[in-house]
């Protein structure tokens, strides 16, 4: 028999069967078999064909605390590149690869002798009567004489906290037992926000009066994550559920922290808590999504309020200026917000909503352009070529001018293996240099991020894999995108082959499996002796890379693949660039051993160094008998 060629469908289904996946309908050119993919991990299609994920680098060599969920770049006017880093303990600027800590100020206390301590121990207790710290919360205390041989200027850690004292860990023991510290100015840092989504039950738990006497009700700890949008060069962000902030780019990165807007000259009606704010492009209003209405401390989820005009702190609704607020009606909350083409689409847990400025005096006005949606969370939406996609709690949705399902190869897969109860931590963010929307969850049994899913548009299909990232951004002002890690640092993608998260590059395992295809039509078994695998190693960057195709051959689609070893077979090769091959291709072939009816292919790389791409294998086939 002729080679014959295994042209593979692009993209990867998980909707059915490893033998469903299997293309239907004509079997290709010159007598090609045709199949689809049905597994994969750190790959994607680039015009038909699988290859291997670019590697990723550290942004720059410094860290961060907490778990990041927010990432913003901008440029100042005087041409300083910043970026916005948002985590559950802190916000940060980046500015030239180091991280400035701008958290604002919850409260500051004067306070008299407060420090214990005792000997031969860093744990240093603290009296403050005032409160409202919380567990892991951060606190600067100034002018303290040393007490017990320490002085305890400087920023801590709060902890162990008991009425009106918590303790904090100096940076040495204490010399002697001693109470003291003369007049201490502490100034603590808004409180902290939970690093997953913490589900609370019994007393305590849900607003109070809720549920039965002595059992209370069930409710949830919401994630920290934090909005932030640009005015002019300076920056407007607020936690989700907290004040609203203001930071200032012109006074610098360093001992500059973020300020309450209620607190700026000028401040009028300013909301006290805000969900999610964002400065609009159009006219530049500071919007409040989610908030406490005039005169009240009460947050509305659902009412949406807007400052004047090229204003951050006149909010008071007047014949004179366009501050205004309007509230919707479908759903009990709003979920997220992003700017798209001439409107800002505003979520909400049932319904979308195209937020559209009118003119004076009326504002901005609401239109209802989805109906009977959900939306997994606040940062599950991106915007990719004038389209808006989504994660919702059951599949994928885009809006185009109309709200749509979006076709997903993979819906059973994700939907029936992620974490339904961390659904907030969803993060979706594009990869435009290769036409791509990524949005990554959290398994099911997982309760940090660990999976992706990627849709291409440009091609319409699917792919996944393995992978922890909090945040993603992909800006004009990089060179490609920047992801915030699980160990407290931003990291390039698309640079290199390799992980390289902390510097010292690791191999990147990345390999794609087919879904099972017919040999001979399926009802015969058939031999196969060789194959000419036609991959291009083109961009790696070391001097032998190397992939390994294996060939995994079946009795039936029920059997499972057959063991090689028991019948004296091999199913696969390495197949490897070496020094007198082109530096971009192997098309040479290798010898196999394989009796079967159906099989399916799979490719993989755990070097470092490598890049791939795959073409048209062909194999060599001989009938072999109907048993």
């Amino acid at each position: 028999m002729p080679l014959k060629r295994v042209l593979l469908r692009p993209g990867v289904s998980r909707e059915n069967t490893r033998y469903m996946s299997e293309n239907v309908g004509p079997t290709g050119i010159n007598g090609s078999y045709s199949a689809g993919w049905y597994d994969c991990d750190k790959i994607r299609f680039r015009s038909g064909s699988a290859e291997k994920l670019g590697g990723w680098v550290p942004f720059s060599t410094s860290y961060y605390l907490g778990i990041c969920r927010s990432l913003n770049n901008w440029v100042t006017l005087g041409g300083n590149k910043l970026i916005g880093v948002g985590t559950n303990l802190k916000f940060y600027v980046n500015q030239g690869g180091s991280y400035y800590d701008i958290t604002p100020l919850r409260a500051t206390e004067t306070l008299t002798d407060p420090f214990e301590t005792t000997s031969g121990s860093p744990i240093v207790e603290v009296t403050d009567a005032a409160g409202g710290y919380s567990d892991g919360d951060f606190v600067t205390f100034s002018g303290a004489t040393a007490v017990g041989g320490l002085t305890l200027n400087g920023e801590y850690q709060i902890s162990a906290i008991g009425g009106s004292t918590y303790t904090i860990t100096a940076s040495s023991n204490a010399s002697s037992s001693a109470t003291g510290g003369g007049t201490v100015t502490a100034a603590y840092q808004v409180n902290i926000g939970p690093s997953v989504v913490v589900p609370l039950t019994g007393w305590g738990a849900g607003a109070w009066g809720n549920g039965t006497w002595g059992v209370g009700s069930a409710s949830t700890d919401s994630l920290r994550i934090w909005s932030q949008s640009n005015f002019g060069e300076d920056l407007v962000f607020c936690p989700r559920g907290g004040g609203l902030y203001y930071w200032d780019a012109s006074s610098g990165v360093t001992s500059n922290r973020g300020v309450n807007v209620t607190t700026l000259a000028g401040a009028s009606d300013v909301p006290i808590k805000v969900n999610i704010t964002y400065v609009s492009d159009i006219s530049r209003f500071v919007f409040a999504f989610g908030c406490t209405d005039l005169g009240s401390s009460v947050l509305d989820p659902m009412l949406i309020r807007w400052s004047d005009q090229e204003s951050v702190v006149d909010w008071t609704p007047l014949p004179t200026n366009q501050a205004g607020s309007l509230r919707l009606s479908q759903g009990s909350e709003i979920m997220s917000v992003i700017q798209s083409r001439q409107e800002i689409l505003v979520w909400t847990d049932a319904a979308l909503y195209s937020l559209q400025y009118l003119g004076a005096p009326e504002g901005w006005g609401a239109t209802l352009v989805g109906e009977n949606i959900s939306i997994a969370g606040q940062k599950s939406v991106s915007l990719a070529s004038g389209t808006t996609y989504w994660m919702g709690i059951d599949k994928f949705y885009k809006y185009d001018g109309r709200t749509q399902t979006l076709r997903c190869d993979l819906r059973q897969y994700i939907f029936s293996d992620i974490n339904t109860a961390q659904m907030e931590q969803v993060v979706c963010g594009t990869n435009e240099g290769f036409n791509e929307v990524w949005w990554f969850y959290c398994s099911r049994d997982s309760v940090v991020i660990d999976r992706y899913a990627i849709y291409n548009y440009l091609e319409d299909i699917w792919y996944y894999g393995n992978m922890g990232r909090t945040a993603w951004l992909d800006s004009g002002l990089q060179a490609g995108p920047i992801a915030a890690t699980y160990v407290n640092n931003i990291v390039s993608h698309e640079v290199g082959n390799d992980d390289n998260m902390n510097g010292t590059p690791a191999p990147m395992e990345a390999f794609i499996t087919s879904a099972e295809f017919d040999l001979d039509d399926g009802h015969k078994f058939a031999f196969v002796w060789r194959m000419l695998p036609d991959v291009t190693f083109r961009g790696s960057d070391v001097n032998s890379p190397s992939i390994v195709m294996s060939l995994l051959p079946l009795k039936n689609s029920g059997s499972g693949y057959t063991n090689p070893a028991s019948v004296g077979l091999t199913n696969s090769a390495s197949v490897t660039r070496t020094v007198d091959l082109p530096v971009e291709q192997f098309t040479g072939q290798v010898y196999t051993r394989i009796r079967a009816r159906q099989m399916a292919m799979k490719i993989s790389s755990t070097g470092l160094g490598v890049a791939w791409q795959l073409g048209a294998p062909r194999l060599d086939i001989r009938p072999d008998g109907a048993r």
